[in-house]
């Protein structure tokens, strides 16, 4: 059994995802404290949902997809009902091994991971970190179910907090250009049908052609921007507007929110 705590909206990104990748839905069981939302995602996709202390009664494998604040009262709810070879897969952000590990009884093993939203349309990437106890075939098992909704990749668990400011925050980053853009684009006089258009098939088109195998992003700008053309005087506003450090500046703050969030103090 395959126990999801949490229904929120990656919480059922994951049931569905599961159940498209060949797992059978009497062997999903959800739990979600919002009632109404249990029965909605039990009755949508075929599945039961409990309390989460009989959810994971019978589960060989737990997703806990609920908040960072609510994740230490969920561990010490379920704990006493975890049987030993149990895997519980943590994918709140910045919640750290050692605090699963410390809060789960000897048998359990833990592993840290990050999805992010395009999952939603099985576009998704997530990035693990097995724990201590975690065996090579419970990491491989964990891997294999959760790339259902998109690749997955391992990571030391030091370099998780810089993943979620990557791609666990990143899609947010994209939708704010993709914002920005249609705005721009309406402001030049096009109607927003034809700048949304314009602009996701421009987004989409341009992360295909980056993530050919070998495609390098900086060669493929180059090879967009004639010197003194249209795409040189819109990259020369982006430099002189300081659109690298931004970036960058971005980013770290998302890294060191994540530091926050599991008790630690950023660099």
């Amino acid at each position: 059994m395959i126990a999801i705590l949490g229904a929120g909206v990656m919480g059922e990104v994951f049931v569905s995802g599961l159940i498209r990748g060949g797992t059978e839905p009497a062997r999903i069981v959800i739990s979600e404290k919002r009632e109404e939302r249990a029965r909605e995602v039990a009755q949508a996709h075929g599945v039961h949902a409990l309390p989460a202390a009989e959810a994971v009664r019978e589960a060989t494998t737990v997703l806990v997809l609920v908040k960072p604040q609510d994740m230490a009262a969920l561990l010490h709810e379920i704990a006493a009902h975890l049987a030993d070879g149990t895997v519980v897969v943590s994918l709140a952000a910045g919640i750290r091994l050692e605090t699963l590990e410390a809060a789960l009884p000897r048998g359990v093993a833990a592993v840290r991971a990050m999805p992010n939203t395009p999952a939603l349309v099985d576009r998704g990437i997530t990035a693990i970190t097995p724990g201590s106890t975690c065996t090579p075939v419970q990491a491989d098992y964990v891997e294999g179910l959760l790339s259902a909704v998109g690749p997955v990749v391992r990571v030391p668990e030091a370099l998780q907090d810089a993943v979620t400011a990557t791609s666990g925050s990143g899609p947010a980053y994209v939708f704010l250009l993709v914002e920005s853009m249609i705005t721009a684009a309406r402001d030049l006089g096009l109607d927003h049908e034809t700048a949304r258009a314009l602009v996701t098939q421009t987004v989409q088109g341009a992360a295909t052609m980056a993530a050919q195998p070998g495609a390098d992003a900086a060669t493929l700008r180059k090879q967009v921007t004639s010197p003194n053309g249209t795409t040189a005087a819109a990259i020369a506003a982006f430099e002189e507007g300081g659109f690298r450090d931004l970036v960058l500046r971005a980013m770290t703050a998302a890294r060191d929110r994540g530091v926050e969030l599991g008790g630690g103090t950023p660099a």
